[in-house]
């Protein structure tokens, strides 16, 4: 072997030596396994129960901001303390938005129908029939209304006719002469009436309102902005009550009324009179209808005036079709 063999061998041994030391540096890893399970999913929210979602079942109101336990019973027609009781509240002031309360009575509670006792419909006297016949029982169960009794003056010729037994020439003889019948001028034609309008197209529950105020119209019904009307007047005009009732509230704890009377009335009505200047009855006392109850004001309001309305299970009614004609002046 020659000496360039053995360098050419040398040098092919050391490339091979170089390339296994490089091999033998670098180093292996197996894949690394993550086989920790994945995290469970959060679980859902329950759902709130049927009777706290809103409109879901009737008889339930989901609270709202600005609104206050006064207002939601105003709105549904109920008594605050009802509704206090009915949701187990201590503090009326303590409701919170989104909360949601009953607002009508629990199943089995009686409702409440306020208003003026209405007596029995007043007897009537009327004759027995046939008052005035002689009549006499024959024992077989029947009635027997002849012959009559017949009493005639003394007189020569009556005497002379019973003697005959011509008791029907008698009682001729003693009859009233009967008038003859009198012409009478035709009857005026009858003047046909009015055609009904709207005010006469009464709600067969109505109750005999009166006007709370004496006034001029300042606002007529139109919901959504005016769920009554306003009455104009002075400061200090009395306010009475448009039906009987009993007080449901007094107080200031509606935004927007100022000095707040509401007054419960039978057939499901109620009465509202807000921004008076002062309020003379108090919750729970029996009114009558047209008892003074306030003195008509500016409270919350930008001048002095009535505002009414006229509510049937808390809704709102336009109070015209209840009132009788114009307002009084």
């Amino acid at each position: 072997m020659t000496t360039f063999e053995l360098r050419c061998g040398a040098l092919l041994l050391g490339a091979a030596l170089v390339a296994l030391a490089g091999c033998a540096s670098e180093s292996v890893q197996a894949p690394v396994s993550d086989i920790r399970p994945p995290a469970a999913p959060e679980p859902a929210p329950e759902a709130p129960p049927l009777a706290a979602v809103p409109g879901a079942a009737p008889g339930y109101y989901m609270i709202k901001r600005g609104d206050t336990l006064y207002s939601i019973a105003l709105e549904n027609g109920a008594d605050y303390r009802d509704v206090a009781r009915w949701n187990q509240l201590d503090d009326p002031t303590k409701i919170s938005v989104g909360q949601v309360l009953r607002v009508t009575p629990p199943e089995g509670e009686p409702t409440v129908q306020v208003g003026a006792a209405r007596g029995q419909s007043p007897l009537q006297a009327r004759p027995l029939e046939g008052a005035g016949t002689a009549r006499q029982g024959q024992g077989d169960g029947s009635t027997k209304v002849a012959p009559k009794a017949l009493r005639l003056p003394y007189t020569e010729g009556n005497l002379a006719l019973l003697s005959k037994g011509d008791m029907a020439a008698a009682a001729a003889a003693q009859a009233p002469a009967v008038p003859k019948p009198v012409a009478m001028a035709p009857a005026a034609p009858a003047k046909p009436e009015p055609p009904k309008t709207a005010a006469t197209d009464r709600d067969p529950e109505a109750l005999d309102f009166i006007w709370p105020a004496r006034g001029g119209l300042l606002a007529k019904f139109a919901e959504p902005s005016s769920k009554g009307v306003d009455i104009g007047g002075k400061a200090g005009d009395p306010v009475v009550a448009a039906a009987a009732g009993q007080v449901l509230y007094t107080g200031t704890g509606i935004r927007g009324f100022g000095k707040l009377i509401v007054i419960r009335h039978e057939n499901g009505f109620s009465s509202v009179y807000a921004h008076n200047r002062e309020i003379l009855v108090k919750e729970g006392q029996t009114v009558s209808r047209g008892q003074r109850i306030a003195e008509l004001g500016d409270s919350d309001a930008d001048r002095p005036k009535l505002h009414f309305e006229i509510r049937k299970s808390g809704k709102p009614v336009d109070p015209l079709r209840y009132l009788p004609g114009q307002t009084p002046s």
